[in-house]
């Protein structure tokens, strides 16, 4: 019977197998869309197609048409390769490509097309619209003016194609402030002031553009790129300065009465804007006389424009002249300037002298009246004033008229405003009886031209005087005595006559006033006149005395006559000289005419008072001759300034004496003061005809020679000289007045701003110097200065050509040469070591593997080796000396460098950069071409030499009980490059078992191009999926999803693990997943290897200080969620039910059969079963047996690999409200795993039991269950040995 109920399993089996295979369908494509890095270097993973197949069979993977050239795809596996150089930007659409892919099951063929978006990398520069930037701004563009805008595009997209702008530098430096630009629009502004004077008149911005940065394939380094370009940026001066006057102050002079047009002085002004020099135009805005003088508007002279009269405007004249540029400033104004000029108006003798009148005011007046009482002395006054307005003048006044010899006029001479009054001179004449009214006539002479002369008439009346006394025969007595008579002297008798004959011979006499009784008196009877005193009576003195000879009669009535006593001379006096000097101005050239005048108090009748004139022989005496009688004194010749001793000054001295003709004849002496005024009359003249200096180059301000010119006048005023360069110079020498005895010298130097330099194309100046007088007077002289060579160039070096050399070379040549120059004719250059650098690492220090020659030669150090590896760089800096130097430095302003590049020959194997990362690899998520570990290398070769590949060249695998197993080829290296390192990332070549638990032992080889190789050892630790843990979320698919980057980071906060996401699902019907809840598959993973249990991630998420984020963000459980199974069409599910019933049929028919058989073997079971609870410990999980047949134990401890929350005393008997996932759970049992974690032992231990050993026959299966599992994971055709699982704690004999 059970032979029967074998075979009609078997047949019922084989039926179900052959309605499998006609069931089968087409596989299924899941990729559409793609995102592929433009970046992605050929040969590069790229992405690889998800297809599906009901049947799990192998599928074949193909590409076709379009774009099937840009890739590659491994036909088993479905990993899609880079396989030609992708470009983003090469067309419009580029950056989309379809490509044609096909799936194959065998029987089946799909085709489909995907969607590849090519993601952009930063692969292009930005570049400028233009090649340059050129403007020309007006120097007064307001700050912050926008200038022009600099445009560069970027082909990239996203921050790789923004586009920012900046100034990397300004030349010169110092204008780096005045421009700015905006980093995001690349418009330049000005930033500060410009000054076509002050500053620089243009600059070169040199301006950058550089992208946002990105990374696309390589994201381990962000790449930059930038550009740059040039703008020249021209100042243009503009009016904006006001023109300056030089030379001030301005002071000049003019005769009055000068012609008009008469030049009187230049003013000049300049324009500031230098790029401009607008020329002037002159005017004279203010004058404190208007209408003297006008200025010439094209040059600035000032001339006469009508008579000058300095008796009228005064001394000075002051003008306020303006300069205004022709043309309109920046303002739209005419900018101008002034400046004062002082004009000194110089008297000329052009006015006659005239009599005036004065009370309050004086005015002109020719006639005037006095009065005097008849026969009186003394002075008549008429108030009469003279006056001549020329500056210097010499007044002389005469009487003219029938009565002129009455009187004497006072004072006969006068150099100033004076009185004038008349001396009664003979009073005699003044009698009221004979005349009543004299007129006379004053006449008023210019010294110094007679024709200048002006007349007053004046009336003198004549007042009547009481005469009813006795009459003398005359009204007047002139008397003579001789001076210092004797005492008692008679002078006369004289008596009166009295009308009254009663008065005849009773007269008595008496002489008036009182005060002439000191010399004379009378005897009171006889009327006899005598001297008194003889001291007195001295006619020198006094000449002339009147007295009044009184008469009275008898009545007392008097009489009275007039005694004139004249006191006759004596030869007692010398002449005298009215002035204690003489001093009178004459320009040279001009005629001298001076009176001397000498009285002599002797009697002007005598010989004694007849003066004599003369000069005393002196220096200058020929030159002069006086009029002996007149005492006129005159020049014989023309007067030159210049023919005096300069010392003199102008000055001379005469000594003229005036000799009376008495015996002995007495003589005075009196000094004639003549100075001579200078005149411009002489041009300066230069001493020598040309000049000729020498200067050495380089000197700044250094002397060179001086001229010297003398101007013949003798005063400041005229012979003052100015030198100033006029032609030759181009700015290179200035000159200076300095004023010597005789002349005045013009020091010619270098301009301390200038340096000659003879090797330049101006080694010889023709300098054309001028010399000028204050008037303008000017004379011209020729100099020339030749520049000497002076050794006072540094030399420079000449560029030098990089030089290559091979590492471990022993050459004894000069593998390069330093080369310099020098502009100087005469030098002698020796090199000298600076400094030898080797770039060893990407940085400069010192070395020694090169020497320095002193004629520049560089060889190899023979006692150092070169090695590449080491540095592969040498920057040689060298200094050149002129041994030759005269003046400065004698070396280069800067150091000569060669850079030596160290050639590399492949001397070097590759070398592992050792790396303490421990690698994981979760089982479960790793599928085909999961990069699980990474391997850096460097070769110090370099080049091609340098190039690494890398290749996975063993698998082994050490489980927990430290047993090594070798494997398939379950990993392959990809070689990539990040700057000098090469990366190997190891990859999974097929899914990995997820049931293993240990290591991976991974062997990769590094070879460079010479087959130099260098293999190292990864391990990397596995973590099986009695480590996954299923998180349950309330939330959408969709929700989860849109957060999980929040979730993932909640997860980590509270585990301190990585989390690896290995599936995330929706645990509701399609219609509802809006809304429904979600599964998230993940391991909890450090990163030296050990995992999370789903136990130890309960315990650490149940913190309220992580449970609180995460219950918001969905969390509701953690353990295995309930897996939807896919839809599926009717006919699967009614072959699996078919094959579900012949199973559990099977099932009650093999225990029904074997029950008896068994009973003993099943207690056996539950024996072993309690001994392996009780030996499996965790540090999360309490002690106690399992209940055989449930993956839940007796305590509260959790199973490591499920956490179904199963009540201890459910009965395995599945509710209706079981779920087919808790079904298939159970079944997962048969290969069911323990794991113990020990501090100290962190690797993993499985504990696998074997039933019998196989032996190349099908094992005898205890259970019929594991037996009918066995057979079905069997494959036709495998060659696998089929093996079998069992689980301690749990079988299908408690079932």
């Amino acid at each position: 019977m059970s032979s029967d109920m074998e075979g009609i399993t078997g047949s019922i089996l084989l039926l179900c197998l052959i309605g499998f295979a006609n069931a089968n369908t087409s596989p299924s494509i899941n990729t559409r869309v793609e995102e592929v890095c433009e970046d992605t270097p050929i040969g590069a993973y790229a992405f690889t197609i998800e297809a599906t197949d009901a049947e799990n069979d192998p599928l074949t993977y193909s590409l076709h048409e379009p774009n099937a050239q840009y890739f590659t795809v491994e036909r088993s596996t479905g990993r899609v390769s880079v396989s030609r150089k992708l470009d983003r930007e090469a067309c419009d659409d580029c950056n989309i490509l379809p490509l044609g892919v096909s799936v194959s099951d065998g029987p089946n063929f799909v085709d489909s097309e995907l969607t590849i978006i090519l993601k952009d990398a930063n692969d292009n520069r930005p570049i400028f619209q233009r090649s340059s930037y050129d403007i020309e701004i007006p120097e007064n563009t307001i700050v912050g003016t926008s200038l022009f805008r600099a445009v560069a595009t970027d082909a990239d997209t996203s921050n790789a194609g923004i586009v920012r702008y900046s100034i990397d530098e300004v030349t010169p430096n110092d204008g780096f402030s005045l421009f700015s630009i905006v980093p995001t629009t690349g418009e330049v502004r000005l930033n500060g002031r410009l000054n076509f004077t002050g500053l620089s008149t243009f600059y070169r911005l040199k301006i950058n553009a550089t992208d946002g940065g990105g990374k696309c394939h390589f994201t381990e380094t962000t790449n930059y790129f930038s550009s740059v370009v040039f703008s020249f940026v021209t100042v243009v001066d503009v009016p904006d300065l006001d023109p300056i006057f030089i030379g001030i102050p301005y002071v000049g002079r003019v005769e009055e009465n000068s012609p008009k047009g008469t030049s009187v002085f230049k003013v000049t002004a300049i324009d500031p804007d230098t790029g401009i020099n607008d020329a002037m135009i002159y005017s004279i805005e203010n004058s404190t006389v208007n209408g003297l003088f006008e200025i010439s508007t094209n040059d600035g002279v000032i001339t006469v424009s009508s008579n000058i009269d300095r008796e009228l405007i005064g001394d000075t004249v002051s003008l306020t002249v303006k300069a205004t540029e022709s043309k309109q400033n920046i303002h739209g104004d005419s900018a101008s300037t002034e400046a004062n000029v002082q004009i000194n108006i110089i008297d000329i003798n052009d006015i006659k002298p005239e009599f005036y009148k004065c009370g309050l005011s004086c005015v002109k007046e020719s006639h005037f009246t006095g009065e005097v009482v008849e026969h009186s002395l003394g002075s008549v006054s008429f108030n009469m004033t003279v006056r001549d307005l020329d500056k210097t003048s010499k007044t002389q006044l005469t009487l003219e008229g029938e009565d002129k010899d009455v009187f004497s006029v006072e004072p006969p001479f006068t150099i100033s405003d004076s009185i004038v009054q008349l001396l009664v001179k003979q009073p005699q004449k003044l009698d009221f009886e004979i005349k009543q009214q004299m007129i006379l006539q004053v006449i008023a002479i210019d010294d110094k031209n007679p024709t200048f002369h002006s007349t007053a008439t004046v009336t003198i009346n004549i007042k009547d005087a009481n005469d009813n006394s006795p009459k003398f025969q005359q009204d007047t007595y002139k008397l003579e005595v001789a001076e210092h008579s004797p005492v008692g002297t008679i002078l006369a008798n004289i008596t009166a006559e009295d009308p009254d004959t009663m008065d005849q011979g009773n007269i008595t006499y008496k002489l008036l006033p009182e005060s002439i009784l000191l010399y004379f008196d009378v005897e009171p009877q006889t009327g006899t006149i005598y001297v008194k005193n003889t001291t007195l009576l001295d006619r020198e003195v006094r000449s002339l005395y009147s007295a009044t000879l009184q008469a009275r009669d008898t009545d007392d009535k008097p009489g009275t006559t007039v005694l004139e006593i004249t006191v006759t001379d004596i030869n007692d006096r010398a002449p005298v000289i009215n002035r204690d000097y003489y001093q009178e101005f004459v320009k040279e050239g001009g005629e001298l005419e001076l009176k001397i005048e000498a009285t002599d108090a002797d009697d002007s009748d005598t010989e004694n008072s007849k003066i004599v004139f003369g000069i005393e022989p002196s220096t200058y005496s020929d030159n002069f001759t006086i009029d002996p009688n007149t005492g006129v004194l005159r020049n014989k010749g023309e007067l030159d300034r210049e023919a005096l001793d300069p010392k003199l000054k102008g000055r001379i001295e005469l000594n003229v004496t005036a000799t009376d003709k008495g015996s002995p004849p007495l003589s005075t002496m009196v000094t004639v003061i003549i100075i001579v005024e200078d005149i411009n009359d002489n041009t300066p003249q230069f001493k020598a005809p040309e000049y000729k200096f020498s200067v050495k180059e380089g000197e700044l301000g250094a002397f060179v020679g001086f001229v010297q010119a003398e101007d013949l006048d003798q005063t400041a005023e005229f012979n003052r000289i100015s030198f100033r360069i006029i032609d030759g110079s181009f700015g290179s020498f200035i000159i200076r007045t300095f004023a010597e005895e005789p002349g005045y010298r013009g020091n010619i130097t270098v301009d301390p701003d200038i340096e000659l330099d003879y090797e330049s194309a101006r080694n010889k100046f023709h300098l054309q110097v001028e010399a000028t007088d204050l008037e303008q007077k000017m004379a011209v002289v020729w100099v020339d200065v030749d520049v000497l060579d002076v050794n006072d160039e540094r030399p420079e070096f000449k560029p030098t050509a990089p030089v290559t050399v091979k590492e471990n070379t022993t050459i004894s040549e000069a593998v390069g040469h330093f080369t310099a120059q020098d502009k100087d004719g005469n030098h002698s250059l020796v090199y000298e070591l600076e400094s030898i650098k080797c770039r060893c690492n990407g940085s400069l220090t010192p070395c020694s593997w090169f020497i320095l020659d002193p004629t520049g030669d560089v060889r190899v150090n023979p006692e150092q080796t070169i090695d590449y590896e080491q540095c592969d760089q040498v920057l040689i800096e060298a200094q050149v000396v002129d041994e030759y130097t005269e003046k400065g430095e004698n070396n280069s302003v800067t150091t000569g460098q060669m850079v030596i590049n160290i050639a590399d020959i492949n001397d070097n194997a590759p070398e592992f950069i050792f790396s303490d990362s421990v690698f994981v690899v979760v089982s479960e998520s790793a599928s085909k071409g999961t990069s699980v570990a990474a391997v850096t290398a460097t070769d110090r070769d370099s080049g091609l030499n340098r190039q690494i590949d890398f290749k996975v060249t063993a698998v082994q695998f050490k489980d927990t009980n430290n047993q090594i197993t070798d494997m398939k080829m379950l990993f392959d290296a990809v070689t990539t490059q990040q700057k000098d390192i090469y990366v190997g990332i190891i990859q999974t070549s097929e899914t990995l078992d997820t049931s293993l638990k240990g290591k991976y032992l991974v062997t990769v080889t590094a070879k460079d191009t010479g087959d130099i190789s260098t293999s190292t050892v990864l391990e990397i630790f596995a973590v099986d999926d009695s480590y996954k843990v299923e998180l349950e979320f309330t939330r959408s698919q969709a929700f989860v999803e849109e957060n999980l980057n929040d979730i993932i980071r909640a997860l980590m906060t509270a585990t301190k693990a990585a989390v690896e996401i290995a599936a995330i699902r929706s645990d509701t019907p399609e219609a509802s997943r809006a809304s429904g809840k979600t599964i998230i598959v993940a391991y909890f993973v450090y990163s030296n290897g050990t995992a999370l249990t789903s136990n130890e991630v309960e315990r650490m998420i149940s913190d309220p200080q992580h449970s609180l984020v995460l219950i918001e963000l969905g969390l509701a459980d953690i353990g295995k969620a309930p897996v939807i199974e896919p839809e599926t069409d009717p006919l699967r599910y009614i072959l699996l039910g078919m094959v579900a019933g012949l199973v559990v049929v099977l099932a009650i028919l093999t225990t029904s059969l074997m029950c008896t058989r068994r009973n003993y073997r099943r207690k056996l079971k539950a024996a072993k079963a309690m001994n392996s609870a009780s030996m499996v410990t965790s540090d999360n999980q309490k002690s106690g047996p399992v209940v055989p047949g449930t993956n839940k134990y007796t305590m509260e401890g959790a199973n490591p690999v499920l956490n179904l929350n199963i009540d201890t005393t459910m009965v395995l008997d599945m509710d209706e409200e079981s779920s087919d996932v808790d079904k298939v759970s159970l079944d997962s049992l048969d290969d069911s795993q323990y794991m113990t974690m020990p501090e100290n032992d962190r690797s993993m231990q499985m504990i696998q039991e074997e039933d019998e050993e196989y032996d190349n026959r099908l094992p005898a299966y205890i259970e019929p269950l594991g037996a009918a599992l066995a057979q079905r994971g069997q494959k036709k055709g495998s060659d696998n040995a089929p093996m079998g699982f069992n689980n301690p704690a749990f079988n299908t004999t408690d079932l």
